[in-house]
């Protein structure tokens, strides 16, 4: 279905989520009902949409407040689209609806879908959805431990710094514990170890970067290397008008996964033979330091989703010495190692 495509008697749906209540607009009802954000209001709503069969029902991300009520739907095989509230608020301001309420959220919401056509979301496992409030965990500690380490600098006071080293201490021994208990549910799901030992024998790639892919990036190896590069967000867009012809950016994305990207591409630089010579090859031709570093990133990630959707790896050195031609009709790239 393209963009405005859509019948009117097509049912859209938008929910719009609190830690209470659950706000339900329709396209094709005037009122916006509304229902607690608990089990029975999740089943009521779920009941609903079986009846009503709509052609998208869009929710709008909300810290986890959501996941109950998207689960419930998905299991149901019904069409539900979890979007970024970004992009929702940017639609609501070009036709002009400025102001925001919980009732008027869930109209956007359908307009959205109706408009944007976002993608249907899929169920993710149980394991994946551990994965990701694992590796989420552990990277807010790791945020806590750079911010308190930071203060030892500027701290002169030695019961104040005494008590930052006990927090540090502390995040420590809870970083460690999630490591962990990463490693045991990578290690007991037979699809994350072998995804896991593909992505290891990439150089440059590292344990940190490997659990983010499994817990954030489901896409990996599912698509094209152009979407997936978008959706982490080291895709550059076009900047033109007329005659005018701006520098191309990246923008948007999950911003979680491209900060570890970015670390893991600065070391590929410097051991990966692939990403090294590519590196090389940008800066004779004189670009930025960053630049270099961003194509290193995009370059990186489509040699992984290749590898994660053909289930090749590199486990032995020789195996950086020869070409690896990959054919397919989504896939239109030749990697030499």
């Amino acid at each position: 279905m393209t963009h405005d495509s859509f019948s009117p008697a097509d049912v859209y749906v938008g929910i719009d989520v609190a830690k209470d209540k659950l706000d339900l607009a329709r396209s094709d009802q005037n009122d916006v009902l509304q229902f607690a954000n608990d089990p029975t209001g999740i089943a009521a709503i779920v009941a609903m949409m079986k009846k009503a069969k709509p052609v998208l029902i869009v929710i709008e991300s909300t810290g986890g407040l959501e996941r109950p009520l998207v689960g419930a739907l998905l299991d149901e095989d019904l069409p539900a689209a979890l979007v970024h509230p970004g992009r929702v608020r940017n639609m609501a301001r070009a036709l002009n609806i400025n102001a925001k309420s919980d009732k008027i959220d869930a109209r956007v919401l359908y307009l959205f879908g109706q408009k944007a056509q976002p993608r249907i979301s899929r169920k993710a496992s149980e394991n994946r959805q551990e994965l990701s409030d694992l590796v989420t965990c552990r990277r807010q500690l790791v945020t806590t431990r750079v911010q308190q380490s930071n203060r030892l600098g500027s701290s002169y006071s030695a019961a104040a710094r005494k008590s930052i080293h006990a927090v540090i201490g502390t995040l420590d021994r809870q970083i460690e514990k999630l490591d962990r208990q990463i490693r045991r549910l990578i290690d007991a799901d037979d699809d994350f170890r072998d995804l896991e030992k593909i992505l290891l024998s990439v150089p440059g790639v590292g344990p940190t970067l490997t659990a983010t892919l499994l817990a954030d990036l489901p896409e990996l190896g599912q698509l094209d290397r152009q979407p997936v590069c978008a959706i982490v967000g080291v895709a550059p867009f076009v900047k033109e008008s007329g005659n005018y012809q701006g520098q191309r950016n990246i923008r948007g994305g999950r911003t979680h996964v491209r900060n570890v990207l970015y670390m893991n591409a600065i070391t590929a630089i410097r051991c990966n033979p692939v990403i090294q010579a590519f590196a090389h090859r940008l800066q004779q031709k004189n670009k930025r330091s960053k630049v270099v570093i961003v194509a290193a990133m995009r370059k990186l990630l489509s040699l992984i989703n290749v590898m994660a959707c053909y289930g090749t790896n590199s486990t032995s050195s020789k195996n950086f010495q020869r070409p690896l031609d990959f054919k397919h009709s989504r896939f239109a790239v030749k990697l030499t190692f």
